[in-house]
């Protein structure tokens, strides 16, 4: 079995996929300094520990998707060079679903136990 053959593809391709490749990198920086944030600018919630793990969770996601970004880029470019289809991308979904329940989560938490001092 031969190797298929890497052309280059058009460079307003590859500067495309850079460009969402930034984008992403972007939504991760987001999620951390929201980690970084959270634990710094709000108050304590009356729960102890919920505000450390919250953004935990926030920074943690932000260097997974930094992750999987460079991955999905790699992969979409060799998917150009190789004349193939591009790989299915779930992060989208995966991202809204998370932030939609950490909203909910942080909407529960200030309406049940409303912050204290920090």
């Amino acid at each position: 079995m031969t190797d298929p053959v890497d052309d280059e593809p058009d460079y307003r391709f590859s500067l495309a996929n850079e460009r969402t490749f930034l984008a992403w990198i972007r939504t991760a920086l987001a999620l951390i300094a929201g980690g970084v944030a959270l634990v710094q600018l709000l108050p304590r919630f009356g729960i102890h520990g919920v505000r450390h793990g919250l953004s935990i969770v926030l920074v943690a996601s932000g260097g997974l998707l930094a992750l999987s970004s460079v991955q999905r880029w790699r992969r979409v470019q060799q998917a150009m060079r190789r004349g193939e289809d591009l790989p299915t991308n779930r992060m989208p979904v995966a991202i809204g679903v998370a932030l939609v329940a950490l909203t909910v989560v942080l909407l529960v938490l200030l309406v049940v136990t409303p912050p204290g001092g920090s």
